[in-house]
């Protein structure tokens, strides 16, 4: 029977994020004991891959890769599935000198022909010179590469008759590029964010010697999509720079059956693991009409909360659901971070659990300031607190001109420190809008400071003007999917359009009957529930399940459902006959 890794290392000397390359760092965690573990979507541990022999079968790869004809900085494509494959083909690229550049699987695509078009761009994007996937997507890659000139492409299999490069692999410094980590594309078609190996020691630095304060003894668990930078960095990469092991189960399973997740934890002492509000959401949902007895989540200590808004109100629903099984609300740990910072940012103090503002929603949209609600407010929104700025790095928020502002005033939030990407790959102007020659790079997000913590109000381009009000699409999402019962979390999207130079806001409802009057009603419970809880007019569109786009980490693409919605693409999808 094939056993987990250890949870401790029996190295002589701990050492967190304690190096200059990714190369020496799997050179010292292949002295110990610990690895990656790969499950099934049932619980079955797959494989358990020490870093011992991922440093070996690495070391054999990239020297083939070399054989291939791939150079020094040639970037290779990589369908990030949640295997062995895929670490031992990311490792290759950077003992040979390559950059990796993950891709994501095909489930927020919508069918075979959407996906092999998006990966080809993101293939054309990064100029890759050769492209690997696991077996069960190889005709799509191929399909998705043909015509291009990759030196390789296929499964790792196509590398078995391949003889390795004697010549010695080359060195790799700490300005050399790491990876890419293509953005989320919530609001436009990802960018390639180029990392160097400086950048990605000095964020899993930060991570783990102040963020979470790990140690020899912490475990990671994870079902989050290593295509993502919060799965990539914070549990491929951050448990392997620090010499600790990780359980991982695939992304697509998560959904079917979320409380894996805790089991996972709970069967083999997991101390770290991170998710989005919504998988707090989902694992307390299912509990509801699964069995958790026996779970064990007493040792869990840091469950961080991170890549989209943090929203309190599952999270302590998630609490009270798993107290009995040992949880304690005051392992939370809100986080702030993107992948052009390589991943975090700011975390929430150990200990301090789900902090949040509750303030007067019509002083933040009327004034841009952040006042605490009082009795008398009529309309009120949480918000959370998600911590200072890592050590060595600054957070700013700025007026329109770009002034600082004060503690409590909204605005755009900068970032500055050795965490920041080189550039957006290839990709000059892009750069240039957004990280300026003195380092400060604009985060796009909105926010403000409250006692030194960072807290994030949304996204500038999402944000809904109308009529001087700066109205968040999250309070009017959030409150339709709290209050109405026929739908579910992730089943809104507020969007604003221009008719004239007049905005109307347009709420678009995945709903599951096709009944005309029961989605009228809808329609008009919508609509009045907003204009009572946030005096706005809205135009409620009913559209089929998930037709909402999302991007390959599964946040909300407001901007692609705006996008839709103007080309009548929903009403196109609503009018289709239903098999």
């Amino acid at each position: 029977m094939t056993l987990p890794t250890p949870t401790t290392s029996e190295l002589a000397r701990y050492r967190p994020a304690d190096f200059t390359t990714l190369p020496e760092a799997l050179d010292y965690a292949a002295q110990g004991a610990t690895g990656m573990n790969f499950y099934s979507g049932k619980g079955i541990l797959t494989e358990a891959l020490s870093y011992k022999q991922l440093r070996e079968q690495s070391l054999v790869l990239a020297r083939k890769l070399i054989s291939c004809g791939l150079k020094q900085g040639d970037r290779v494509a990589l369908i990030a599935e949640s295997d062995g494959d895929f670490a031992r083909a990311f490792f290759a690229c950077e003992y040979a000198g390559l950059v990796p550049t993950a891709l994501p699987l095909p489930a927020a695509f919508g069918g075979r022909a959407a996906y092999v078009a998006h990966i080809r761009r993101m293939i054309e994007i990064a100029d890759a010179s050769a492209a690997f996937t696991p077996a069960s997507l190889a005709e799509w890659l191929a399909e998705a590469v043909e015509g291009l000139n990759l030196k390789v492409a296929g499964t790792l299999s196509v590398l078995d008759a391949v003889a390795e490069d004697p010549a010695p692999l080359p060195s790799v410094g700490a300005d050399d590029f790491c990876y890419l980590q293509f953005s989320s594309g919530s609001t436009r078609f990802p960018l390639g964010v180029a990392v160097t190996q400086r950048a990605l020691m000095a964020n899993t630095r930060g991570i783990a010697c102040h963020g979470l304060n790990i140690g020899p003894t912490d475990r990671c668990s994870s079902w989050l999509p290593l295509y993502h930078d919060m799965g990539l960095i914070g549990f491929l990469l951050t448990p392997l720079v620090c010499q600790i092991s990780v359980d991982m189960f695939p992304t697509r399973d998560f959904a079917r059956r979320p409380l894996l997740w805790l089991e996972l934890i709970s069967r083999n002492g997991g101390t770290l693991s991170y998710s989005p509000s919504f998988g707090y959401e989902l694992a307390a949902r299912r509990a509801e009409t699964a069995s958790a007895e026996g779970l064990d989540l007493s040792k869990w200590r840091g469950a961080g909360i991170g890549g989209d808004m943090v929203r309190p109100e599952p999270l302590a629903k998630f609490a009270a659901q798993f107290a009995p099984n040992g949880f304690k609300a005051s392992a939370f740990v809100p986080s702030y971070g993107m992948a052009e910072t390589a991943l975090a940012l700011s975390f929430a103090p150990l200990g301090q659990g789900i902090r949040y503002d509750t303030l007067d929603s019509q002083a933040l949209e009327s004034r841009n300031v952040a006042i605490v609600a009082s009795a008398d407010s009529e309309r009120r929104r949480d918000f959370v607190l998600c911590g200072p700025a890592l050590p060595e790095h600054d957070i700013e928020v700025r007026d329109g001109a770009g002034k600082p502002l004060a503690e409590g005033q909204v605005g755009r939030i900068y970032a500055r420190g050795p965490s920041m990407m080189h550039s957006y790959y290839g990709q000059q102007e892009a750069t240039e809008a957004v990280l300026a020659a003195d380092g400060w790079l604009d985060t796009g997000d909105l926010g403000y400071f409250r006692n030194g913590q960072i807290v994030i109000t949304g996204r500038a381009k999402d944000l809904i003007i109308v009529n001087g009000r700066n109205i968040w699409p999250q309070d009017l999402e959030w409150t339709v999917e709290r209050e109405i019962d026929a739908l579910r979390s992730g089943d809104v999207a507020a969007v604003s359009v221009d008719d004239g130079g007049v905005e109307r806001i347009v709420v678009l409802v995945e709903f599951r009957t096709a009944d005309d009057d029961t989605r009228d009603g809808l329609k008009k419970e919508v609509a009045g529930l907003l204009r009572l809880r946030h005096g706005v007019e809205t135009d409620v569109v009913t559209i089929p399940p998930r037709a909402l786009p999302r991007t390959s980490s599964g946040k909300l693409s407001r901007s692609k459902a705006k996008a839709l919605y103007l080309q009548g693409s929903f009403a196109a999808a609503a009018a289709a006959p239903t098999s």
